[in-house]
């Protein structure tokens, strides 16, 4: 189902959200909340005094890296903190103060006038009982109703978020649902009694990008039903940038910026805010624009020093920025009149103390961008094949039964894949979980003869390896950076000692270990200090520098990244991109990249292979498969990539693919994509026949270019 978009209608407000004489009256006022937790260190002041309105009908995008605030002032407003935190200041919501409840009262009030949307639905859904049941009870919990009155409403809420067949579904259990469909439960739980207020925290994380823009759709049409306000927590831009009205952004448990959607993109006037812009890749005309890290680290929230929290990690701090720290306001305006509306047209309140220059243009908050790496015409030139996969296949058996298990059927994860890969340059794997992706990548990293079909490495094709010996001198040429670096970094060891456990391993003697060690802290960018540290005294950017120094330990001539920005922050996310594009430059190294973020993969793959139910639909050139997608759902997994900029993610065409990505258990006889594919539905008889009964070979492109694609509508 393809929703329309909502409305974006409402009164004029100024940027913070502040109302004129004839405005509504906000649903949701909060003023000078602040959350503290003890710790062993001191009181984290997670929250400090954040002040805002949410009218009615209105989205408010609360933004910033992890530790900022957002999720601790979303639970402090829904009430559902630890008894250790600590929370000052009012949450006004229908003139009734949420801070001054105790449970049994707030437990009145959740559900019926706020509904919450967690970022892991299981967390919001009781395993034992049926999602018909949850929906029921959340309803006679707040109204008198029949059971049988209440079953009926959960039908009609199922339905309403797009639950097929939702008489028969609500019979059914948390568990026996995808993760974009127990998202839309726990979407209908939160509508269920109509509230004036919701939010959303992180609701998109962990989700397919085509499953995102199916739930943002749901979650857009479920505050249209109730005419709710919305508080949208997200970590991604382009999501705000098509979903809100209001921004504030977060910094060290305050807001240091609180603006219009429109305004905050197109003239953010806090430094942080310019850096967290220009740290997303966005890549438009296919000439990559220079990404900007933030840089630096988040401050400890234990004893904050004086001055501006963000001053060590501004481009354009001065004396001041140091020693007082800066109050929210228009920039424009003094100290004394914090609380007058800022003018129309004019940015909306910044926490700096050269908003003004910035506003009127005379200073640019983001600062000298560092060199985009590039490569001159000689070593633009393809390398030698590093990686060749021929005709790959690996089916996994089906079982059934719990003692006596017998093999039922036959999962076909990975079906006549190829592709080849040169030195010096990144292939991309993308397309829904489920694909085959990493199916792919374990497949590679065995070095063994595959089930079917052929895998060659640095010359060697690995169904040839007999020994244990030869296995282990191909390893040194494959390595690979995991998705979350903590996964890959022993705890119990320093960086200096995981950096030297492979060069141990490899018979290195002392003095080569400690040479390479201090090589590859230099490579990486990291101060050789850091050797004597542990990983979990490092930030998530650092342990995963850590993890790509480690995996280069031995020089190897292939890096395998499975998702190696997935686990980390916006900010951070730049610092690696430009890292491996630098490495990928300097080492004449061949990647091979599992990742779902497209943005990213446009900004530093040189091919693409889109794969769906272990099928490789389209390949070829990255700027030539972004330009000119030709398979269906290449075009759907492109155009469900949130893009940040307001006028354009409001305005282009979308596809949003219906229902789910059926079980490779059970692949279709014809075109694997034809139960989902929206040329499908439009082509003539004859097509659709062909669709259904019969496997599309894969076609070149009528330029001669290597763009391939299978597909028999096109």
């Amino acid at each position: 189902m393809t929703l329309a978009p909502a409305p974006r209608t409402g009164p004029a407000t100024d940027p913070t959200g502040s109302t004129g004489p004839a405005g509504p009256a906000p649903v949701l006022s909060v003023r000078g909340l602040s959350v503290s937790f003890p710790s062993e260190a001191g009181r984290v002041e997670a929250v400090r005094g954040v002040d805002f309105d949410l009218l009615p009908g209105r989205t408010l995008g609360i933004v910033g890296e992890s530790g900022s605030g957002k999720s601790a002032t979303a639970l402090a407003v829904m009430g559902l903190l630890p008894p250790t935190a600590r929370i000052g200041g009012r949450i006004l919501l229908g003139g009734r103060d949420l801070a001054a409840m105790d449970d049994k009262e707030l437990s009145r009030v959740r559900g019926k006038d706020i509904g919450m949307v967690f970022q892991d639905p299981m967390s919001a859904l009781t395993p034992i009982f049926t999602v018909g049941r949850l929906l029921s009870e959340a309803l006679r919990v707040h109204r008198e109703l029949s059971r049988k009155d209440a079953w009926e409403q959960a039908v009609e809420l199922l339905d309403l978020v797009g639950i097929p067949d939702p008489r028969e579904r609500a019979k059914s259990f948390p568990h026996e649902f995808s993760g974009g469909m127990r998202q839309r439960v726990v979407i209908a739980l939160a509508i269920a009694n109509r509230p004036s207020v919701l939010v959303a925290d992180e609701p998109t994380t962990a989700l397919d990008v085509t499953v995102q823009a199916q739930i943002l759709d749901v979650l857009r049409l479920a505050q249209r039903e109730t005419g709710a306000g919305l508080v949208l927590i997200t970590h991604d831009l382009g999501v705000v940038a098509g979903h809100a009205d209001d921004v504030a952004v977060m910094y060290a448990g305050r807001i240091v910026e609180h603006a219009g959607v429109d305004e905050l993109f197109r003239r953010p006037t806090m430094p942080y805010t310019a850096r967290l812009l220009a740290s997303v890749p966005t890549v438009d005309s296919g000439v990559p624009r220079p990404l900007v890290p933030v840089g630096g680290e988040p401050p400890s929230l234990v004893a904050l020093p004086g001055g501006c929290p963000f001053a060590p990690r501004c481009a354009v701090a001065v004396d001041v920025c140091r020693t007082t720290e800066p109050g929210l306001a228009a920039p424009d305006l003094t100290s004394e009149d914090l609380n007058a509306p800022a003018p129309a047209g004019r940015p909306g309140r910044a926490a700096c103390h050269r908003a003004r220059e910035i506003a009127d243009g005379s200073l640019d908050p983001v600062g000298a961008a560092p060199p985009v790496p590039t490569a001159g015409p000689a070593e633009r030139t393809a390398g030698e094949v590093v990686l060749r996969v021929e005709d790959l296949v690996k089916t996994f058996p089906v079982t059934k039964g719990a003692l006596l298990k017998r093999r039922v059927g036959t999962l076909r994860a990975v079906s006549h894949v190829g592709f080849e890969l040169r030195a010096g340059e990144t292939l991309a794997l993308v397309g829904e979980s489920g694909s085959g992706k990493t199916t792919t990548l374990r497949e590679v990293l065995r070095l063994r003869a595959p089930e079917g079909g052929r895998i060659e490495v640095a010359g060697t094709d690995v169904a040839t390896l007999r020994s244990a010996a030869e296995v282990r001198e191909l390893r040194r040429h494959v390595q690979i950076v995991l998705q979350d670096p903590t996964d890959a970094l022993d705890p119990r060891l320093t960086v200096f000692d995981l950096l030297a456990e492979p060069l141990q391993a490899a018979g290195a003697d002392r003095t080569a270990v400690r040479s390479r060690v201090t090589e590859l802290l230099d490579l990486v960018g990291l101060d050789r200090a850091m050797g004597d540290r542990f990983p979990a005294a490092l930030s998530g950017g650092q342990r995963q520098r850590v993890g790509i120094a480690r995996a280069l330990a031995r020089e190897p001539r292939l890096l395998v990244l499975d998702e190696p920005l997935s686990a980390l922050d916006v900010s951070v996310q730049a610092e690696i991109i430009n890292l491996l594009a630098r490495l990928k430059l300097e080492l004449g190294l061949a990647y091979l990249v599992v990742a779902h973020d497209l943005a990213v993969v446009r900004y530093f793959s040189d091919r693409v292979a889109v794969m769906y139910l272990g099928h490789v639909v389209e390949s070829g050139a990255t700027e030539e498969i972004f330009a000119r997608p030709r398979h269906p759902y290449t075009r759907a997994l492109l155009s469900a990539v949130p893009v940040p900029d307001p006028e354009r993610e409001r305005h282009r065409e979308r596809i949003v693919l219906a229902g789910e990505q059926p079980s490779a258990a059970r692949l279709p006889q014809g075109c694997v994509f034809v139960d989902r594919c929206p040329l499908h539905r439009e082509a003539d008889e004859a097509v659709r026949t062909r669709c259904r009964t019969e496997r599309p070979a894969t076609v070149g492109a009528p330029d001669g270019s290597d763009h391939r694609y299978a597909c028999h509508a096109v």
